[in-house]
Parts: C-alpha cells; sequence; structure tokens
C-alpha cells in the first residue's frame, strides 16, 4: 500500500510511518512539525516565513492584535495547497484529527476535499483535543480531566482556546464532515475511546505505537542522586496540571535536598527534549488523564517511572497486576508521598522501568500497531 499520513503532533505517525515501512509498505507524512517541536516530516507546511523573520513576526503579531486573525493558519493552508500536486497515487489517507493542517476550518474542509478526491479510502485519528472529546469534558461526568482547572475557574478561558476551539460551530463543522467521509474514525487511549463511546460514536481503539528498536533500555541504577526531570509545554501547562508537579517539588526539594536532583525545561524541540531526560530515572509527565500519552510511554520504554494517566480504567483494560506507571492526581499530598515512597525505596525504581519496558514492548510495539491499523483499514475496503 501507499499511504498518506497528515500531521504530527507527538510523535505517533512518525512511529507509525516506521512500522509500516518494516512491513513493506510506502508511507509519506505531512506535518507541520508542530511548532517547536520539530517533529521529522517528510513535506512540511511549517509557516515558515511567518514565524521565522523577525519582520514577517511583527507584521503577524499586530495584524492578530488587531482583527484576532492568525496569519500563519493561512500560511500553513497555503504551504499545504502548493503540496497537492504531489500527493498522488495514494491507497490511503490518515488526519492526525480534524485540525490536522492546522489552518482555518472552511480552507481545511477545501484542502480535504481535495485530497479526498484523489484518495477514497481515509481514517480520522482521535489522539487529542477533538470537538467530540470537548463535549464530553464539558459534561462533567468524570472525576476530572484536562478542563478541571477551567471549571474551577472561568477566568482561565483563554488558556483553554486551544480545546474549546473545537466545539466552536466551523470546527464542529469540519469535524462532523470529516465523520461523514471518514471510514474508520480511531482513538489511540483510554481517553479519548472512553469519550468517543460515551457520545455514541463507533471507534477502533488502537494504543500508541512505539519503536522500541530506537529507544534504549537502561536499568535504572541509582548511583549519587535520584533526578527527576519535568518537562514543560507552556501552552499545556494549565491543562496538564504541572501547577500540582512544581509544588510537589518544591517539597521535594526541601525534604531531600541531599538524595535528588531536578532538572525542569520549556518549550524545547523534541531531540532536545529527549536528550536531557535521558539521565533522568523519574518522569513527571502530565495530571489529568487515564492513560498514557506518547511522551510518557517513550519514557516508560526507556525504563523511567512516569508520573502519568495509569488510572483503574486503564489497569482493568490492560489486566495489570503490578505498576508500571505512577497514577499522577491533582493531589500535591498524594503526589509527594508516591515520589517519597520511591526516593526512600529506590529499588522500586528498578522495578518499575523493567516492568514499564516490558509493558510497551507488549501493547504498544510500532510493528504490531502498525498491523492492527492495515487491518482496520482494510476493513473498510469492503464498504467501497
Amino acid at each position: 500500500m501507499k499511504i498518506l499520513l497528515i500531521g504530527e503532533y507527538s510523535r505517533l505517525h512518525n512511529s507509525l510511518k516506521e512500522g509500516l515501512i518494516a512491513l513493506g509498505h510506502e508511507v509519506i507524512l505531512l506535518s507541520s512539525g508542530d511548532h517547536f517541536k520539530k517533529f521529522d516530516t517528510d513535506y512540511s507546511f511549517h509557516s515558515a516565513f511567518l514565524s521565522g523573520y523577525w519582520l514577517p513576526l511583527k507584521i503577524k503579531n499586530v495584524f492578530y492584535k488587531l482583527t484576532g486573525v492568525n496569519l500563519e493558519k493561512a500560511e500553513r493552508g497555503l504551504r499545504f495547497f502548493l503540496l497537492l500536486p504531489q500527493l498522488k497515487n495514494f491507497d490511503h489517507v490518515q488526519l492526525i484529527n480534524s485540525d490536522a493542517i492546522e489552518t482555518f476550518p472552511f480552507f481545511s474542509r477545501i484542502l480535504y476535499k481535495k485530497v479526498f478526491k484523489k484518495i477514497k479510502n481515509r481514517s480520522l485519528l482521535i489522539c487529542g483535543d477533538e470537538t467530540t472529546v470537548i463535549d464530553y469534558l464539558l459534561k462533567k461526568e468524570s472525576d476530572y480531566s484536562i478542563l478541571t482547572p477551567y471549571f474551577e475557574d472561568n477566568s482561565l478561558k483563554k488558556h483553554f482556546e486551544y480545546p474549546l476551539k473545537y466545539t466552536t460551530k466551523n470546527y464542529r463543522k469540519t469535524f462532523d464532515w470529516l465523520v461523514e467521509n471518514c471510514q474508520n474514525l480511531i482513538a489511540s487511549d483510554l481517553d479519548y475511546k472512553i469519550p468517543m463511546e460515551k457520545m455514541g460514536y463507533s471507534v477502533h481503539f488502537i494504543p500508541n505505537p512505539v519503536n522500541t528498536r530506537k529507544i534504549e533500555f537502561e536499568e535504572q541504577k541509582i548511583n549519587d542522586k535520584i533526578v527527576i526531570f519535568m518537562g514543560i509545554n507552556r501552552s499545556s501547562y494549565i491543562k496538564k496540571g504541572i501547577v500540582y508537579f512544581e509544588k510537589t517539588l518544591q517539597i521535594i526539594q526541601e525534604k531531600y535536598a541531599e538524595k535528588v536532583a531536578v532538572i525542569i525545561t520549556e518549550n524545547i524541540p523534541y531531540n532536545d527534549y529527549i536528550n536531557l531526560y535521558n539521565t533522568a530515572q523519574i518522569v513527571l509527565d502530565q495530571i489529568y488523564a487515564d492513560d498514557q500519552g506518547y511522551n510518557a510511554l517513550e519514557a516508560m520504554a526507556k525504563g523511567k517511572v512516569v508520573f502519568t494517566g495509569a488510572e483503574k480504567e486503564f489497569v482493568q483494560h490492560y489486566n495489570l497486576s503490578e505498576k508500571v506507571a505512577i497514577n499522577a492526581l491533582p493531589n500535591v499530598d498524594y503526589l509527594v508521598k508516591e515520589l517519597s515512597f520511591l526516593i526512600e525505596n529506590p529499588n522500586e525504581i528498578t522495578a518499575i522501568g523493567k516492568r514499564a519496558r516490558a509493558f510497551v514492548e507488549k501493547e504498544h510495539d510500532y510493528i504490531k500497531i502498525a498491523n492492527q491499523y492495515l487491518e482496520t483499514w482494510n476493513k473498510a475496503y469492503i464498504f467501497i
């Protein structure tokens, strides 16, 4: 098969591409690189002009203040349009989400129609903020979610513009159009599978693919100090509950000044992020989640102990009897207790790290997952 993957926010599509290529398929990835993260891509529609030069950047910022229109969206859409002549003879196309091109919704629909005219077999991946997922979270039926800080303090609304945009008329129209014109809806973890099903949608659940052949496992040995790593993406700082980790680290650093070292980064490229957390034994990922996202899984594959989503739904789904990650809750006392236990029992860091690697190899192997995608895509052909 010749497969087109559009969009990248976490390295999910890159890992899927590697798995599909290993199985003998031809794969092309188009993305913006996701801003500062700079993920690999075959063809880029990154807004290089408006974000890469001083004068265009200033003009863009002034225009946004005056009109509320982000010209970078226009540039990304235009760059994607210019790539259309190269998108020939594909058997399947998959979008990372309904805003895969990261342009204006009406422009997205125009571009999707042009792509879909050439490619009849299509999938929409649900692996992050999405219209139906946000609709469900707004019902407040779960104990907590990425919208919890917004529910607790509506003055934070501007910090939630990205997830809430998916419920506006134009983004909803794009999502609904894609649901009608894609043969498959695929959810990458339980944080998206559960809301989609609660809202009445039928989705294929295919876990995140992780290329463990590229990720070297290293048994966590404590020599001098236990290193704790936290990488901050400022745009998702509040919705990931980073403030709880920050307060926890203040207490831990005072309590165990001689036993721990802390590394904190902010808004750095993906490759730099990976290199910096290689020295850590413990990684603080996110609070408001049931399941692990991509960054957490990569850290787990390296044998790190990761504080992330590991709720009862996750434990039950994978039938786990021992911890492969630490379930992170919005409770500083709880987080301090969990970290303190690990610091005082370093052998547990080693044990959890080994189980984490084994779990990722079993449930997230990139070739195994690529096969699941192929099976799902091929089922759709029967109905075309």
